[in-house]
């Protein structure tokens, strides 16, 4: 049983008991609560602390590894559970309901894919319940999610992750079932990935502006560099329901957003279809966002109206012209009439 390549640090902990009595078939996710680096994580796990776990993934995605994968850690109050699962601690907030960033919900998806091909494992179950899953024997291919709110009184790993076993068991499958490589960061082929996005400015402190903003209200954000704009975007969700929930969420709170695939910036309608919408020349649209490409202030009669697309060039549209109001707006802030 080998350890993983991701690993950028190596802090070990003596507190182990050795040699694993159980097959590997569980993998099981905590909350760390604190955004902690890498090395932070490891340094947790003195002589005498009592406390260990595999690996460890800093606020910034880099891996830690505090306990060799073959060997036991004591992590989940749980000996039996801890026998048979690769512990993983993750940087989170110190409050409810102890949020991830993207880079570290990114990495951990990456990490357990890796943990499944390089033990033969080919899908991983979220059965939706402690009664279900210890109830259940995985087969020699299967790993199984496990909560360590199942063994003691706590809340790890959070709402915020354990909301989300679902996605992240399908999101390690994805991995496992495109043969990608786990380490090498690519989008697994034949994936669509849905993200809300709230925002896209030409000028980056527009942008964290917005992030801030976000972040405020309790999201998780972050910024991409596409197509010469910076895009303000939250989640990254296998499945479009769980992106329309948060597109709800969201504009209840008063954010402008919509529904984008791959960080693309490409609208995806509301109805389950999930087509995406296509601007291109000749196209009726609305404006959603608040400024020209310029900058200039967008008068709320002109967006109140339908425009035709003239002309596009890069990240922009001419709308109106040679008739209407003959100005440049960013793909972004336009969407299908």
């Amino acid at each position: 049983m080998s350890n993983s390549n991701l690993v950028d640090c190596t802090v070990y902990s003596p507190n182990h008991s050795g040699k694993r009595t159980h097959s590997l078939d569980t993998l099981t996710p905590h909350c760390v609560v604190g955004q902690l680096s890498a090395e932070a994580i490891g340094g947790c796990f003195p002589k005498g602390r009592k406390a260990s776990c595999n690996y460890g993934i800093g606020y910034d995605g880099r891996v830690c590894l505090i306990v060799d994968e073959n060997n036991r850690s004591w992590c989940t109050s749980s000996s039996s559970n801890d026998q048979r699962a690769i512990t993983i601690e993750c940087a989170s907030d110190k409050t409810d309901p102890y949020t991830m960033n993207s880079a570290v919900y990114e990495k951990l998806i990456k990490l357990c894919a890796d943990i499944c091909k390089r033990n033969g494992k080919t899908k991983v179950l979220w059965l939706g319940s402690k009664e279900k899953t210890l109830a259940y024997t995985p087969k020699s291919n299967e790993m199984v999610l496990t909560a360590h709110r199942w063994f003691a009184n706590k809340s790890c790993p959070g709402e915020w992750l354990y909301s989300r076993y679902g996605d992240l068991a399908n999101r390690i499958n994805a991995l496992l079932s495109s043969g990608t490589n786990a380490g090498s960061g690519s989008k697994p082929s034949g994936t669509t990935m849905y993200y809300v996005q709230v925002g896209a400015y030409s000028v980056k402190a527009n942008a964290d502006a917005q992030n801030a903003k976000l972040k405020a209200a309790g999201y998780d954000t972050i910024i991409k560099l596409i197509g010469g704009l910076y895009k303000v975007q939250t989640g990254a969700f296998s499945v479009k329901a769980n992106a329309d929930t948060q597109l709800a969420k969201l504009k209840a709170a008063g954010f402008d957003a919509f529904v984008t695939t791959n960080g693309s910036g490409s609208q995806v309608g509301s109805g389950s279809s999930g087509t995406a919408q296509t601007i291109k020349v000749g196209s009726t649209v609305k404006i959603t966002g608040s400024t020209y490409s310029t900058g200039q202030r967008i008068p709320d009669w002109v967006k109140k109206q339908t425009h035709k697309v003239s002309q596009i060039n890069g990240a922009k549209a001419l709308l109106g012209y040679p008739s209407g109001i003959s100005s440049w707006v960013n793909l972004s802030d336009l969407t299908l009439a």
